[in-house]
């Protein structure tokens, strides 16, 4: 279906790989053009529970995005290329109701980094670097890095990487915030599968509640404990919320059904 994807779908698990492994995976257009149309099913099939990003190949995630296609472009055109990932694929992976996690399997660099980042979480093999090296082009982040590289690990430490374009690695990533936890590379996508499993046998409407309120946390939002309030109430109103009401008082596993 896809030239530069791999999807294998997996009791309610989707795995999405990059697969340039010749390029270590680098974005170009037909890339971001066909996650925005994989990220668009995600949302919209109901079979897939969560999904899994990460890359082909035991060096790379996205080692960035591909610098051939930069030469032709002028301010108009750098602007539009941003946009359309911001807006197709990487703010649609943050706000996806569904979880979508990163494992990052080496390098995640630039518009990796971003990729990365855009998931509700990442989960790293030993040998991950992460990075935003734009500056070594004359550039900044397009894709949301100055953003939310700030809102993970601190204006200080963010501004450090951003303005040398140093790489750090999953140790190091890890004590900054920037990846929950360090795995052995045979071991990250079973240790991934195995966490999402933990998490699509909750409740379908309470997840997608937690990770819009959290994305507002993470803005500054100041309406965001009102929304959580609402939130709040409203899931009282779910089916889901009386299984789980049950299912706790009768000491038996919860029977949710997204509703």
């Amino acid at each position: 279906m896809y030239t530069t994807l791999l999807t294998d779908l997996n009791e309610g698990i989707l795995t999405v790989t990059i697969n340039r492994p010749e390029k270590l995976n680098a974005l170009n257009r037909q890339v971001i053009e066909e996650l925005a149309d994989v990220i668009s099913t995600i949302y919209s099939d109901a079979a897939i529970k969560a999904a899994i990003i990460t890359g082909s190949g035991p060096k790379s995630f996205v080692a960035g995005a591909d610098i051939s296609e930069f030469l032709e472009l002028d301010g108009k055109g750098g602007q539009a290329l941003a946009r359309k990932g911001q807006d197709l694929v990487f703010s649609k992976i943050e706000r996806c109701p569904k979880p979508v996690i990163a494992a990052v399997n080496g390098f995640a660099l630039g518009g990796g980094c971003e990729l990365a980042m855009a998931c509700h979480f990442r989960l790293s093999s030993e040998n991950a670097r992460f990075g935003q090296p734009e500056v070594n082009l004359g550039l900044v982040p397009g894709y949301g890095g100055t953003q939310r590289l700030t809102q993970l690990i601190g204006k200080g430490k963010a501004m450090e990487l951003m303005m040398t374009g140093a790489m750090v690695n999953a140790q190091e990533a890890k004590a900054l915030g920037l990846t929950n936890e360090v795995y052995p590379l045979e071991d990250l996508l079973p240790k991934a599968k195995q966490l999402l499993q933990v998490i699509i046998a909750k409740a379908p409407v309470a997840i997608k509640k937690v990770i819009e309120l959290t994305n507002l946390a993470a803005i500054g939002d100041p309406y965001g404990l009102d929304k959580e309030v609402d939130a709040f109430g409203e899931l009282f109103d779910t089916a889901d919320a009386k299984e789980g009401a049950r299912a706790f008082l009768e000491k038996r596993p919860a029977n949710f059904i997204g509703k």
